[in-house]
């Protein structure tokens, strides 16, 4: 009997939470290589550049923001395994985009240009907010 229960216990698979997608795919505020600045959580107040965008969980990842120590093991026999600090992801609406005019955050708004690109303006000096890759 003891037997069988220990056969049927199972690790629990870690379930994903996904933001809702609309039928536009809206992206994220925020892109690769953005100056932003966290608004909540222990690291309030930091600014930091975006590392990472997780479009799917609605995450991303600051520069010098949210880190936490890891254990890693040595993958070859040349590398040395330890604890490692890295930065985890933050919930992409913890963060505000800093306007680069004014270094300040501010929300942002987006218009069709007459060729058809869109360009992202900032809310409080109303300039284009370049996308740096």
């Amino acid at each position: 009997m003891a037997r069988i229960l220990t056969q049927r216990k199972t690790a629990k698979k870690r379930n994903v939470v996904r933001h809702k997608i609309n039928a536009e795919r809206q992206p994220l505020h925020v892109t690769t290589g953005d100056t932003v600045r966290v608004l909540r959580g222990d690291d309030k107040g930091k600014e930091g550049k975006v590392l990472r965008v997780l479009p799917k969980t609605g995450r991303i990842v600051v520069e010098g923001v949210n880190i936490v120590k890891k254990h890693r093991k040595a993958r070859t026999q040349e590398e040395q395994g330890g604890i490692i600090s890295m930065e985890a992801p933050v919930h992409a609406s913890n963060v505000m985009l800093l306007d680069p005019k004014e270094n300040k955050p501010t929300r942002t708004k987006r218009r069709i240009d007459a060729d058809g690109t869109k360009e992202r303006l900032s809310v409080k000096s109303g300039e284009p907010i370049p996308r740096v890759r």
